[in-house]
């Protein structure tokens, strides 16, 4: 029999994974719907839609055909000078359900690039017409991928700290918790009257890779009027809460103010292919508009507007948008809530949140809350041996599932994270004998 898991040891290098320390990946074989299979015929639900991509289930037949289909008709062609019906299709639809602000529709090829190419437009835009506009505003704690530029905007601490003096100078506030959000005003305000802000950049309501921290959409919505009164773009990072994460169908939804650049990836293709999307006003694009070579947006992906994952994509959005769908993310959010009063007053829970299909609380430990948490190194193994994919953000405990989960495996997953806490003291205890 191949040895599978010494060959991958050998040549592949995995993702925000130690080299020494931990067990080797898991061997997945084939996924359906809601389940990881195994090589050693194990059954695992992917109770975090594999990093928030997935929406729609595992090999999805519907998406299966869309994609066999273009592949055997167009699978790729250079998207400058060229263009074809899977794209044009797909971003009209986008336009169609996106806040109606938007109005044109730049492709990429993941997350990380649809923020870039929002961060880009944005300054570009005031470069176009001669401003001089350099700082940019994000939130702390924020995550918005591991390119360069994105990495710039996003937290700063040990992910970064290789990178530190080569990422541009950014103006971070404090993370608005409702008990500070005068504080984190005069912050914003500080800075937005210094007349030299380009850009605000968020994660909007929901904080994903900082652990599901939930800010108030009121908050949000002050800040996004004053900067547009100001002339400052407001680029809102919906690669997670994007495609009814939140229960509506963009976090944008819930805002009375709209952005003035969206960035979506993730659940854009029911996560079955990667691709980014970045959205704008008609009033950036104008800046482009002009005959001076120099004013044009020079920047492209080999595979940007990939007629496959255009096709992907389109098919994604046909779910999406039925009746059934939006059920499904109510259903979700109602078993969520349910769930959540049953242990919310636990002694080892604090700080239980529900936004949509997503449902978080922090474990109680010794230590303050962080990625780096070692609690992190106990929950996972235990979840996965008792069949359940839960990858918590340091002591923090959340579940986004694919919208197709059943409510039996939702109170599978319920069912083992009460009985997790049940069982953590003597964890703790065994741990402690161990040392």
């Amino acid at each position: 029999m191949t040895d599978w898991i010494k060959r991958d040891s050998e040549a592949i290098w995995h993702p925000f994974t130690p080299l020494e320390g931990l067990d080797s990946p898991l061997m997945i074989e084939k996924a359906q719907g809601v389940y990881l299979h195994t090589t050693d015929e194990r059954k695992i639900i992917d109770a975090i839609s594999s990093w928030w991509v997935n929406i729609h289930g595992h090999s999805h037949p519907y998406l299966a055909k869309a994609l066999a289909y273009q592949a055997q008709k167009l699978e790729h062609v250079i998207f400058a000078g060229f263009t074809h019906q899977p794209a044009i299709e797909l971003a009209e639809r986008l336009l169609n359900i996106l806040p109606s602000t938007q109005s044109k529709i730049f492709f990429s090829d993941n997350g990380s690039t649809a923020t870039e190419v929002g961060i880009k437009m944005a300054f570009q835009y005031f470069h176009n017409q001669g401003i001089k506009k350099n700082k940019i505003i994000a939130i702390e704690g924020a995550y918005h991928g591991d390119t360069f530029g994105a990495m710039s905007v996003g937290d700063r601490g040990p992910f970064t700290a290789p990178f530190d003096t080569f990422l541009f100078d950014v103006a971070f506030i404090e993370f608005p918790h409702s008990c500070q959000e005068d504080k984190v005003w005069q912050q914003f305000k500080n800075y937005i009257d210094q007349d030299d802000v380009a850009t605000f950049i968020f994660e909007p309501i929901v904080q994903g890779a900082s652990g599901m921290r939930v800010y108030d959409a009121k908050f949000l919505d002050k800040m996004i009027a004053y900067a547009q009164q100001k002339e400052v773009i407001c680029i809102a990072d919906e690669v997670m809460t994007g495609f009814g994460r939140l229960g509506t169908l963009f976090a944008a939804d819930q805002l009375e103010h709209k952005p003035d650049i969206m960035c979506l990836s993730k659940g854009l293709t029911g996560g079955a292919l990667p691709m980014g999307v970045t959205s704008c006003t008609a009033n950036i694009q104008s800046a482009y508009q002009s005959n001076d070579l120099m004013k044009t947006f020079f920047h492209g992906h080999s595979f940007t507007g990939n007629p496959m994952t255009c096709a992907l994509a389109n098919a994604s959005l046909d779910l999406l948008l039925t009746e059934t769908c939006e059920e499904n993310r109510q259903r979700i959010e109602t078993q969520h809530r349910a769930f959540l009063k049953h242990i919310e007053h636990h002694a080892l829970i604090r700080n239980a949140r529900i936004m949509g299909t997503i449902m978080a609380f922090e474990l109680n430990t010794d230590k303050d809350t962080s990625y780096f948490n070692e609690a992190r190194h106990h929950l996972y193994p235990y979840f996965i041996e008792k069949g359940v994919l839960l990858r918590p953000l340091g002591n923090v405990i959340y579940i986004i599932p694919p919208y197709v989960i059943s409510n039996n495996d939702l109170n599978y997953i319920y069912q083992t994270i009460t009985q997790f806490l049940a069982d953590y003291p003597s964890i703790l205890k065994s741990l402690k004998k161990n040392q």
